[in-house]
C-alpha cells in the first residue's frame, strides 16, 4: 500500500530543508525493489518498536519495517490557482497525495526572506488555504454546470448530487475547506473522483528555531495551535534545521544529539507517526524465520483485503488467518508456546484486523 503525504508550504518556510532531511534519513531504495522513487519523493520507514521485539522472537534473517512517502511539493504562491509561480502544476501534484503536511514558519531570522515580509503564521496558512480553495470552487462548478443539464431530465440520481455540490460550493465561497463540512462515508463517495484539495486531511509542522524545539512551545507555535484546532488537526513542532544536522549523523551521534537537545525522538519520527494516525493507518505483522515483515492496512481492514497487502491471490484464494496479538507472542516466547497458551485464533473473512496482529495467512489458488 503506497501512501503519500504532501509537504506544502510558502517559499522559505523550511519546507526544501525538511525535505532534504527526509531524503536522507530515509529507506534505501534497495530494500524495496519493487518501488520506483521519484526525485520529488522521500520514502521513510514508520518507526516501530514491536518489529525488534518480534525480531528477538523470531530471529528472522532480516526485518523489513513498513514505509510511508513523503512528496516535496514546490513552493506555493499566492495566485497559485490562476497558474502563477507553475501554481497548475503544483496543484496538480498535491492532488495525487493521500494527506497534506503544512509546513509553517514559527521563526524569526533576518537572514531567511518572507515572501510577504513579516512572519505571519495565520497569514501564511490563509494564503495557502485559500489557493486550494480557489482551485476546489473551479472544479465544483465545473462539475455543478454539467450536473445541472442532467436534473432536466429528471435524474434523481443527479438532484442528489447537485444538492450536495452546491453545499460544498457555498462553503468554498465562505473560505472554508471542504474537510471542516463533515461529509458521510456516502457523500465523501460520490465526489471521490473530484479529488478536492480541501478535502484531504492536513497536518501542520510548526518549524521552529533550534532552541525552541524542546520546549515544544512558542508564541507563533501557540497561533498555529489555535487555527488547527478549528479542524481538529495536529500540530507537531519541528526545527528543519535540526533534522537536517540529524539526517547527517550515524545512530549512536544521533542519540547523544537528541538528548542534549533533552528530545526523546526526532520531529521526523512524530511527523511519520502523526501522519500514519492522520490516515487511519495501523500495522500487521508476519514473522517467521525468512523475515519478520510490518504492513500497512486501514483501521477496520478485514482479513482477506489485509492479505491483499502482501499478494492479491492471498485474497482470492483466503481461507483463514492465523492470528496472535504482538504482546500475546512476545510474552509467550515462541509461536508455538504461543499456540500451547491458546492465544493463536483461527481467524476468517469477517474477522477484523487489529493493530499488531501477528499473522500467517493460510491460503488455495
Amino acid at each position: 500500500m503506497s501512501l503519500k503525504a504532501g509537504i506544502v508550504g510558502l517559499p522559505n518556510v523550511g519546507k526544501s530543508t525538511l525535505f532534504n532531511a527526509i531524503t536522507k534519513a530515509g529507506a534505501e531504495a534497495a530494500n524495496y525493489p519493487f518501488c520506483t522513487i521519484e526525485p520529488n519523493v522521500g520514502v521513510v520507514e514508520v518507526p516501530d518498536e514491536r518489529l525488534q521485539g518480534l525480531s528477538a522472537v523470531v530471529s528472522p534473517q532480516k526485518t523489513i519495517p513498513t514505509t510511508f512517502e513523503f512528496v516535496d511539493i514546490a513552493g506555493l504562491v499566492k495566485g497559485a490557482s490562476r497558474g502563477e509561480g507553475l501554481g497548475n502544476k503544483f496543484l496538480a501534484h498535491i492532488r495525487e497525495v493521500d494527506a497534506i503536511v503544512h509546513v509553517v514558519r514559527c521563526f524569526e531570522n533576518p537572514d531567511v526572506t518572507h515572501v510577504s515580509g513579516r512572519v505571519d503564521p495565520v497569514s501564511d496558512i490563509e494564503t495557502i488555504d485559500l489557493e486550494l480553495i480557489f482551485a476546489d470552487m473551479d472544479t465544483v462548478n465545473k462539475r455543478l454546470d454539467r450536473m445541472r443539464k442532467q436534473t432536466k431530465s429528471g435524474d434523481a440520481k443527479a438532484k442528489e448530487e447537485v444538492s450536495l455540490l452546491e453545499r460544498i460550493a457555498e462553503a468554498l465561497e465562505q473560505g472554508l475547506p471542504v474537510r471542516r463540512l463533515g461529509l458521510s462515508l456516502e457523500e465523501k463517495l460520490a465526489i471521490r473522483d473530484l479529488h478536492l484539495l480541501t478535502e484531504k486531511p492536513v497536518l501542520y509542522a510548526a518549524n521552529v528555531q533550534e532552541s525552541e524545539v524542546a520546549a515544544q512551545s512558542t508564541a507563533l507555535v501557540d497561533v498555529v495551535r489555535v487555527v488547527a484546532a478549528a479542524e481538529n488537526a495536529e500540530v507537531i513542532v519541528i526545527s528543519a534545521q535540526v533534522e537536517a544536522e540529524l539526517a547527517e549523523l550515524d545512530p549512536e551521534d544521533r542519540v547523544a544529539f537528541l538528548e542534549e537537545l533533552h528530545l526523546s525522538e526526532s520531529g521526523l519520527d512524530r511527523l511519520i507517526t502523526a501522519a500514519y494516525r492522520l490516515l487511519g493507518l495501523i500495522t500487521y505483522f508476519t514473522a517467521g524465520p525468512q523475515e519478520v515483515r510490518a504492513w500497512t492496512i486501514h483501521r477496520g481492514t478485514k482479513a482477506p483485503q489485509a492479505a491483499a497487502v502482501i499478494h492479491t491471490d492471498f485474497e482470492k484464494g483466503f481461507i483463514r488467518a492465523e492470528t496472535v496479538g504482538y504482546e500475546d507472542l512476545v510474552r509467550a516466547g515462541t509461536m508455538n508456546a504461543a499456540r500451547d497458551a491458546g492465544r493463536l485464533r483461527l481467524e476468517g473473512k469477517d474477522y477484523v484486523v487489529q493493530d499488531g496482529d501477528v499473522m500467517h495467512f493460510r491460503f488455495n489458488v
